[in-house]
């Protein structure tokens, strides 16, 4: 299973190709083969599944009912813009244009590592999204994980 965590920003080239880190290339379990499944992302971000983390996900979409209209546009929608993409030798994904287009990145990307998949932005939008955020961390912290216990 692959695992990622952390964050870094690195250039993109004139091709689209952009180098995972290498803090995060190193949790890249064997069985993905070096290969990821870039699709679209939710708010303006790529998400990269690991090859082996991939396959999960696949198994979640097939659970889906064919008869739930919601179903059927959530699995469409994002096979469509799935692409698998095997690393270069210099560990460099070849982002498709439309992809890049639909996240807006260019010139710089900005990787983050969470968990199973790992997220890809243009480095303004994932700084106006976190300064978007009407509440503090801490609030988010205290909703997600549940109120401290008093000792």
């Amino acid at each position: 299973m692959s695992s990622f965590k952390g964050s870094d920003t690195y250039v993109v080239d004139a091709k689209g190709r952009a180098s995972i880190p290498s803090k995060m290339r190193k949790n890249l379990e064997q069985e993905a083969r070096r290969t990821f499944v870039v699709t679209r992302g939710i708010e303006k971000c790529l998400y990269a599944y690991p090859l082996d983390e991939w396959h999960r996900m696949e198994d979640s979409i097939r659970s889906l009912s064919s008869t739930s209209e919601k179903d059927r546009f959530f699995a469409r929608t994002l096979m469509q813009w799935s692409e698998e993409i095997q690393l270069d030798s210099q560990f460099r994904l070849l982002i498709p244009k439309t992809l890049l287009d639909f996240a807006e990145i260019s010139k710089e990307v900005f990787f983050i590592g969470v968990l199973d998949h790992i997220e890809l932005w243009k480095p303004a939008h994932f700084k106006k999204y976190i300064e978007s955020r009407k509440e503090s961390y801490e609030k988010i912290v205290e909703h997600v994980m549940g109120t401290p216990k008093q000792a």
